[in-house]
């Protein structure tokens, strides 16, 4: 068998500290003398890896990642959606670090023919700060003196409030934060709003305080997202956006003024390669969300013009970084891209395999 097939994809768990529901699996790919890693992914995800994917990745050849894609994603054919699709993200991004390896190159010098970029912008998320209970603008400044792009922080709709009333709150509140950063923010609902609360808040908020509106609704209801696409609100979606969706479909219906993609949720880098050049044709950046921050990276290394900065996640991200070999440190408001091959994904120590 080839140095360059696949000759063993299998799961195993790190031997680090985590915290009560943090991710701890990490799958691993050989071929070879090399071995590529991707994770940490949850445990669901990884039984799907074992169970269903595997077996479909022997003797695939390492750099024809279309058609490892294409079986992947007919292997997931009928199943649950979003796990699946995190299983295929996972496999492709473990293959991609092997690739890289076994070329001596970082991944997102395999992703294009020009020079990547080193260092790449970064904008911070802090979703578990809710705009609604801010009290003190330091928060705000403090994060922002750090030198980030922009900020980006939660917006939850409380349950108990009418739509109207609910909507203003979260309309004064954006202003009054916005007003003292001296910037427009980010926000991000999280899915929790409804329809009517995301056209009240649309008709009352001012629009130059915000740089979008992420994820207002559980689902992508066209037609409640037509209405918000008519008015001057900007929105952000694709976050949940899985391995067969057609990402055109999405960009038409809502009009974002931002595709917050997830790298590895949306099918791997293979995938979010494909869907970059959609998103550009049709004017929409990507900010690609920060659960996968380290394909993200190098996805933002190889298409800068396409991708012009990657989510931080300051609350979460930092404890993901304890598991890597070399973990990445923001350095004013930037993240320098690795500069050993393939992805920086390599575990910092593993137990045995995962259960079947």
């Amino acid at each position: 068998m080839s140095s360059w097939t696949i000759q063993d994809l299998h799961v195993v768990q790190t031997r680090q500290p985590v915290a009560t529901g943090d991710d701890t699996f990490f799958v691993v790919a050989r071929a070879g003398e090399e071995a590529g890693w991707y994770g940490p992914v949850g445990e669901r995800v990884a039984r799907y890896v074992n169970d269903v994917l595997a077996p479909e990745t022997m003797g695939a050849l390492v750099t024809d990642h279309t058609r490892l894609l294409d079986d992947l994603r007919a292997a997931t054919r009928g199943q649950p959606s979003e796990v699946a699709s995190w299983a295929v993200g996972t496999v492709d991004c473990a293959v991609w670090d092997l690739h890289g390896r076994l070329a001596e190159c970082a991944v997102a010098g395999l992703l294009t023919t020009a020079a990547p970029q080193t260092l790449v912008p970064a904008y911070a998320s802090w979703l578990t700060q809710d705009l609604s209970s801010v009290n003190s603008p330091n928060v705000l400044t403090g994060v922002m003196a750090d030198g980030w792009s922009f900020t980006k922080w939660g917006l939850r709709r409380d349950p108990a409030d009418p739509s109207g009333e609910a909507a203003a709150r979260m309309a004064q509140a954006v202003e009054r934060c916005s007003r003292a950063l001296g910037a427009p923010l980010a926000v991000d609902a999280v899915g929790t709003w409804t329809p009517a609360v995301a056209v009240a808040f649309a008709q009352t908020v001012d629009p130059a305080c915000l740089r979008w509106l992420e994820d207002p609704l559980p689902r992508h209801d066209a037609d409640t997202y037509e209405l918000l696409a008519a008015s001057p609100l900007p929105l952000a979606v694709g976050e949940r956006a899985h391995c067969d969706e057609d990402p055109a479909g999405l960009i038409q219906y809502i009009r974002p003024s931002a595709l917050t993609l997830d790298v590895v949720g949306c099918g791997g880098l293979t995938r979010a390669a494909q869907i970059v050049p959609v998103a550009a044709t049709h004017g929409v950046p990507v900010y690609p969300h920060g659960r996968s921050l380290l394909p993200a990276l190098h996805l933002a290394a190889a298409y800068p013009d396409a991708v012009p900065a990657v989510e931080y996640r300051l609350r979460w991200e930092p404890g993901r970084q304890r598991l890597y070999e070399v973990p990445l440190r923001p350095e004013s408001g930037r993240l320098r891209l690795p500069d050993t091959p393939g992805l920086g994904t390599t575990p910092r120590s593993t137990a045995c395999p995962a259960p079947h």
